[in-house]
């Protein structure tokens, strides 16, 4: 470790200086292995929370795809500067000069069958990198390529075979602890576990990665991981474990995640679950109440046809419009205009106000739905909120360009922000994400349905009036209830 510190410095200071010429030597002056140790200690370093250290990156991935093109294979005579290509690859860098390097060098079968799976895994052809890579075990190589090489498989294998993929993944962490390879095989185990339906695994891996990793640049892929893993391990989950979870969180981090499961949850149906998020974000660890208006709406959603609707349109009515993004207040105005119809003035004839009532509904329902695609489910900034982030998918490899100009520095191909963000990056991005797994349906049954009369009396204009009430909030629960399309 020592020594790798004092190669870390030696580039940072290489680094630190101007000019090609600096470049240039360092380039020529240190072996590909050496470069790629230092690539390691910096991408551990950000990991850690260091954002500082991307620019730094950046330089060196330079530098190193440079190095790789012009070794020859006197260079890789050298098995530690063989390992470093395929370390290289491995951690997101260009495949054409993986490629190029790899057929110059003269080295056993095994290690050119890794190179040339990690060269199909970053063309985007997982199906012939799976075949490459799959009789190799990571435990039996050594351990500088044995993580990433037990990464990629696992992220390779995460549909087909997620148990395997699990187990990788541990081996990936086992044989390389406290670094990126860590961080990224964590971020990929909450999601496969989540889609597992197992909780417990769910619960423990998410809990583990707040601990040490909380601050990565790759954190807002957890959060997305997290949150869909939520909503669908709904009924397998306890509150309590979720709320141990987030209480590791720096307050706001925890606010933005208890508004994603919120909403999310009370579009999807879930009002015990969203009442739960909602309650959790609008106090403070203090107790005291946060008055955000995004949380009073989720909460209205989810109480909309078991508490009284006077009292939801007055707390409808209360919510500032202004600090609501338009999804919400497409929401907002869904909700209003339900509830609106509930005690609307009964007119006769009944037959006459029938088709305007189903009017209002369908531009009611058109509303929740249009709010309900997880592509417009955003969370906008609100006075005392940290911003969401774009959203970037939680799992399972990318597909790169055929010819990428130059590597993207995290494991197996996660691009981190392309400039350094704050040390206080927060967790919450847009829910843009696939989910884990298909949202469980057990909360999608109609409430006010199950109450409703058999019959009506067409007739009778008071009866009519009602009828048309509770076929508006049977609407609405069932389109709380959907899944997002």
């Amino acid at each position: 470790m020592k020594g790798r510190s004092v190669i870390g410095g030696a580039i940072a200071l290489l680094l630190l200086a101007t000019g090609a010429t600096s470049a240039a030597f360092a380039q020529d002056a240190l072996q590909p292995y050496q470069l790629v140790r230092s690539l390691q200690l910096i991408q551990d370093r950000i990991a850690g929370g260091d954002h500082a250290a991307l620019p730094m990156q950046a330089k060196l991935l330079e530098m190193i795809d440079a190095r790789m093109r012009d070794a020859n294979a006197e260079d890789f005579k050298e098995p530690k500067n063989f390992r470093a290509l395929l370390v290289y690859g491995m951690s997101g860098g260009n495949p054409v000069t993986v490629a190029t390097a790899a057929s110059r060098a003269m080295t056993d079968p095994q290690s050119l069958a890794i190179a040339k799976g990690v060269v199909a895994y970053l063309n985007g052809r997982p199906a012939e990198a799976i075949d490459m890579l799959k009789p190799i075990d990571p435990m039996s190589v050594p351990a500088d390529i044995g993580a990433f090489l037990a990464l990629v498989k696992g992220s390779l294998l995460a549909a087909d075979d997620p148990a395997q993929a699990l187990a990788l993944l541990d081996e990936a962490r086992l044989l390389s602890p406290g670094t990126l390879v860590e961080e990224a095989a964590l971020r990929r185990s909450v999601g496969i576990a989540a889609a597992q339906g197992d909780a417990a695994r769910f619960a423990l891996a998410s809990t583990q990665y707040v601990a040490s990793y909380l601050y990565s640049p790759y954190a807002s892929q957890f959060a997305d991981a997290f949150v869909s893993g939520v909503i669908t391990l709904h009924m397998a989950i306890s509150q309590d474990k979720i709320a141990d979870i987030t209480s590791m969180m720096d307050p706001e981090r925890e606010k933005v995640i208890y508004l994603r499961i919120a909403r999310r949850a009370a579009i999807d149906g879930m009002t015990e679950l969203s009442a739960f998020a909602a309650a959790k974000a609008e106090l403070d660890r203090n107790g005291s109440s946060q008055d955000d208006p995004r949380t009073q709406l989720y909460s209205s959603l989810s109480t909309m046809t078991s508490a009284s609707v006077d009292e939801v349109r007055s707390k409808l009515g209360k919510i500032d419009r202004g600090k609501l993004s338009q999804n919400d207040r497409d929401l907002l105005d869904a909700a209003q205009a339900v509830a609106g119809e509930v005690v609307a003035p009964v007119k006769t004839p009944a037959k006459a106000e029938a088709a305007p009532a189903a009017s209002k509904g369908d531009g009611a329902k058109e509303a929740v739905e249009a709010s309900a695609d997880p592509a417009n489910a955003d969370l906008p900034p609100v006075e005392g909120a940290m911003p969401d982030q774009p959203a970037v998918a939680s799992s399972g490899p990318p597909v790169p360009a055929s010819n990428p100009p130059v590597a993207s520095g995290d494991p197996v191909k996660d691009a981190p922000p392309a400039a350094s963000p704050p040390s206080a990056q927060p967790l919450a991005r847009t829910t843009a994400e696939t989910p884990a797994g298909a949202p469980m349906q057990a909360d999608a049954a109609p409430v006010v349905q199950a109450s409703a009369p058999g019959t009506s009396n067409a007739q009778d204009p008071i009866d009519a009036a009602v009828a048309s009430a509770r076929r508006q909030l049977d609407q609405i629960d069932q389109l709380l209830g959907a899944a997002p399309k």
